[in-house]
């Protein structure tokens, strides 16, 4: 059972969710990919974040970037936004993403930032897991080298 569920807009956005799927396997952590886009397939987006038993959800969109939000309004797990750059240099995803309203949040790392949102993930899942928190400890020092 997969612990991430990685949920891309576009088949197009398939080469940045592999840079995620890259460090949670590195970590050893359960995931799967789907693709749904919030505009053409919202029915799809709601039966994958209502049916999965993920704990948390990482979307990747880009243009308007719907996607994390219409899946954080579906879910009180958390979910981790990955604006992509296919205009505008990713500002329009980025600002899409970050700009949440109130009581529905998303946290929205870098413009094509997959990695970081797998290590947010991880980091989360830390919490309740002392042998993933020993991974992601050893991985930080690792970095600091």
């Amino acid at each position: 059972m997969e612990r991430v569920l990685i949920v891309v807009g576009s088949k197009s956005d398939d080469a940045i969710a592999q840079k995620a799927v890259e460090v949670l396997y590195e970590f050893g952590v359960e995931h799967k990919i789907e693709v749904a886009s919030a505009h053409r397939n919202p029915e799809k987006v709601e039966k994958l974040v209502g049916e999965s038993k993920a704990d948390v959800f990482i979307a990747i969109a880009g243009l308007s970037a719907a996607l994390p939000g219409v899946i954080a309004s579906k879910t009180i797990k958390p979910v981790i936004g990955v604006p992509v750059n296919v205009k505008l240099d990713g500002l329009d995803a980025l600002l899409s993403i970050m700009q949440m309203p109130p009581g529905i949040p998303v946290a929205t790392v870098g413009i094509d930032n997959a990695k970081n949102a797998a290590l947010l993930a991880i980091s989360i899942l830390a919490l309740n897991d002392k042998t993933l928190a020993s991974k992601l400890a050893e991985y930080r020092q690792r970095m600091k080298k």
